[in-house]
């Protein structure tokens, strides 16, 4: 998932986006605890993580910018 794919989804897309891949990352992070698995994966997800609360935060700021003057 690149950068301009999420910026073209809605706020509630992103949120549940959020909340899936977070689970994601805690399924694959407790299946890594018993069995040999792709810690590149891991690291996919964490990323993907991070771009999507990057672009919530730019929104937040922008809506908070637009508001104050």
């Amino acid at each position: 998932m690149n950068a301009q794919e999420i910026r073209e989804m809605t706020d509630d897309e992103i949120d549940a986006k959020i909340d899936t891949t977070r689970q994601e990352l805690f399924n694959l992070r407790f299946r890594a605890s018993f069995e040999e698995t792709d810690h590149g994966l891991i690291r996919g997800l964490r990323r993907d993580i991070a771009r999507l609360l990057t672009i919530r935060t730019e929104r937040e700021l922008a809506a908070a910018g637009d508001q104050d003057g």
